[in-house]
């Protein structure tokens, strides 16, 4: 259900929206989401029980003075009824393809039990 991309670094399947112009409207629906930059590099990949509230916080608070997460440009969402075990599943792919895990992860968001 998710993909990496050679060329142009998209991580889930589907359209990568703009993040300002549609981040207030997603569904109140447990899923992971991926933020990007202006280059489509990937800052972050994360989870949340309802990604209306979380995208409705970001917005609000523009990320809550995370100045890594305020360079979002762009953005992914898969709605999924375990964002746990996805986003398990996105993060160790991704180390494993990049030898790291994204800028604005860090080291520990990688255990999943």
């Amino acid at each position: 259900m998710y993909h990496f991309s050679i060329f142009n670094m998209e991580i889930l399947e589907g359209k990568v929206l703009l993040w300002l112009d549609s981040a207030r409207f997603v569904k109140n629906k447990p899923g992971v989401y991926v933020l990007y930059d202006k280059k489509l590099n990937v800052l972050y990949i994360g989870k949340s029980d309802s990604l209306q509230k979380e995208f409705e916080k970001y917005v609000d608070t523009n990320f809550e003075n995370d100045e890594c997460k305020q360079k979002t440009h762009t953005y992914q969402r898969l709605f999924t009824e375990n964002p746990k075990e996805r986003i398990c599943q996105l993060l160790e792919d991704y180390k494993k393809e990049h030898d790291k895990v994204p800028i604005c992860n860090v080291e520990s968001d990688l255990v999943c039990v």
